[in-house]
Parts: C-alpha cells; sequence; structure tokens
C-alpha cells in the first residue's frame, strides 16, 4: 500500500492563496479528488482559492504555471491517467509530471502533485478519496502544497 510511512501534516495555512488546478477526463475520480483537496484546505484555514478545470492532465503544467506567476501560494494539480493499449499513457504521465516539477521549481510555488496514474479504473477509485476508497490522493496533494507553502514563507522571513 503506498500510504504507509506517509507523514501526518497538519499546518495553519490560513492566508494561503491556493489554486486546484483539475483535469476533466474520469469525472467520478476527479470529483473525488478535488473532494479531498478542498476538505484538506478547509481542515488547514485556507479561504482563498480558485478551482480550475483543463481538457486532460497534459494540460495540468500551464495552467498550474499561470497560476503560480499569479500570486498563489500553491497549486494543487489533480488529473487521472489511465493506461490503455499505446504508449500515449507513458507520454501524458512524464510530460504532466516533468512539467508539473518544472513550474514549481521555475517560480518557488510549490505544486502539489495529485495525478493519478493507473493501469485501470479500479486502481484510480481506490486512490480517489471516495466512499470505499483506501486512499486519498486530492487530500494528501493538498496537504503537501499547503505544508510546501508554510515552510517556504518560513524560510524566506529567515
Amino acid at each position: 500500500m503506498s500510504g504507509l510511512g506517509s507523514p501526518e501534516l497538519k499546518v495553519d495555512g490560513s492566508g494561503l492563496r491556493v489554486a486546484l488546478i483539475a483535469a476533466s477526463w474520469h469525472e467520478r475520480v476527479m470529483n473525488g479528488l478535488l473532494d479531498g483537496a478542498y476538505r484538506a484546505l478547509t481542515e488547514a484555514g485556507v479561504t482563498e482559492g480558485i478551482v480550475v478545470r483543463v481538457p486532460g492532465s497534459f494540460e495540468l503544467p500551464v495552467a498550474a504555471g499561470e497560476a503560480a506567476r499569479n500570486g498563489f501560494d500553491a497549486v494543487v494539480a489533480l488529473g487521472v491517467v489511465i493506461r490503455g493499449g499505446t504508449p500515449h499513457f507513458d507520454y501524458v504521465c512524464s510530460a504532466t509530471a516533468v512539467g508539473l516539477t518544472d513550474v514549481s521549481v521555475q517560480t518557488g510555488v510549490p505544486v502539489g502533485f495529485g495525478v493519478l496514474t493507473c493501469d485501470n479504473e479500479a486502481q484510480a477509485l481506490i486512490r480517489a478519496g471516495l466512499p470505499g476508497s483506501s486512499e486519498d490522493k486530492g487530500y494528501e496533494a493538498a496537504q503537501a502544497a499547503i505544508a510546501t507553502a508554510v515552510a517556504l514563507r518560513a524560510l524566506k522571513q529567515g
């Protein structure tokens, strides 16, 4: 189980502006990821944010970059890519991961990686934070982005 050893992150994110950038493919899974991300923001005291929907995971980096350059303290990227019968899966997953990493490194704005890369829909549903799911990757990605934004704020204050 990939959740083994995960940290319990409890941070005060009040005052942070957070952008949730969510793909549109696999609506049921995406709804679960978004619900988890909202819950993490609420628990951390984040009251200022925006949700932007893009067509798919491949489009997440460009939208995340725009959010990062426009004053958001953190970005949470949510998407689902399910393996098919062609190499398309590999290209989309790689481009998305590299693109989101580049956004974070180039802008200094943390990007929570909530992109599920699964072999089948059952694996995505297990990770979606829905009733019966054993994992909540939307929640975890939002928590990570908020915790990193708080850590970066502390570093900037010296």
